[in-house]
């Protein structure tokens, strides 16, 4: 039984059809696709980079029921339902674990550093925050002795956007980034929810 509603079938067929070839494997397509049926964007088909084996990696923690930690609420209520359907995994929202910022911190990467704390090993996403993943590469690069199965790099805007994802990039961490501005919370939402679907029918 399929996971994916059939209105959404009827629209990865409509956007196959619209593709035709691409030069991507099954499992990064599978990833672009979703992102392109949520966003109607046919530009990431070419925005997403896939780095250091991060698609197994967390086909493999999802399977394993590892705890989600999302930078906001808005990505955690995109995975909650396909979460629930599949590996019940935990999923924490970062923002939900600081009432007050930390100064000189945002809300957000007040949480992350929090929930880096207490969940290292977790899978990461991030899809509205720049702080929240530039903090995430930070405590990283302190330390060498635990690699997160996959964090997503997807957040949206102009300020520090770009900046957190080059730090993401530099790191020989699993990850899935959003080149350029582009990103956002559904845009997250979709690529761990892509990736939920890859871990159960696989």
């Amino acid at each position: 039984m399929s996971l994916n509603h059939p209105i959404v079938e009827q629209s990865f067929a409509i956007i196959d059809r619209e593709i035709g070839k691409h030069n991507l494997n099954p499992s990064e397509y599978a990833i672009s696709r979703r992102v392109i049926h949520t966003t109607a964007d046919f530009d990431y088909l070419n925005l997403l980079e896939f780095k250091h084996n991060g698609i197994s990696s967390a086909l493999v923690a999802l399977q394993n029921g590892i705890p989600i930690v999302t930078d906001v609420t808005m990505v955690k209520q995109g995975i909650k339902t396909l979460v629930g359907k599949t590996f019940n995994n935990p999923i924490i929202a970062a923002i939900d674990f600081a009432d007050v910022a930390l100064p000189g911190k945002t809300r957000t990467e007040t949480g992350l550093l929090k929930c880096w704390s207490k969940y290292p090993d977790a899978v990461y996403v991030i899809g509205n925050a720049p702080t929240a993943l530039i903090a995430l590469c930070e405590c990283l690069k302190k330390q060498n002795k635990i690699i997160p199965p996959l964090i997503i790099g997807a957040p949206v805007g102009f300020v520090s956007v770009i900046e957190s994802k080059q730090a993401l990039k530099q790191l020989e961490i699993p990850q899935i980034i959003v080149k350029g501005r582009k990103g956002g919370s559904p845009v997250a939402a979709a690529i761990v929810n892509a990736l939920l679907v890859l871990a159960k029918e696989g």
